[in-house]
């Protein structure tokens, strides 16, 4: 485990992000931070890894064709609503799918 993560170093990290942590978040915070320190060291245990080149991209030799960019005109904002059952102005309403947890 790298001694950088301890408790209070997380309490400080928490305090200069201006969030509060209960005791039972920072307990959670330090048990993932040993979680990804242990699969960090397991990576740095792979023989010869230091002599891997960095990757730019998973996919280095794909080639890709960019498109012309053209420009285009709008579409009809009126034509568009007269496709949509109920709007105010040019806003579509739509049903409630989220409740908040004041309500």
């Amino acid at each position: 485990m790298n001694k950088e993560f301890t408790k209070e170093k997380i309490l400080k990290l928490a305090d200069l992000l201006m969030i509060g942590l209960t005791e039972e978040e920072t307990k959670m915070v330090f048990e993932e931070f040993e979680t990804i320190d242990q699969n960090i060291n397991r990576i740095n245990e792979i023989p010869n890894i230091s002599q891997v080149e960095p990757m730019t991209h998973a996919l280095d030799d794909f080639v890709y064709e960019l498109r012309e960019d053209v420009a285009q005109d709008s579409p009809n904002i009126e034509e568009l609503l007269s496709n949509c059952d109920n709007h105010t102005d040019r806003e579509i309403i739509v049903p409630k799918v989220v409740e908040s947890s004041n309500e």
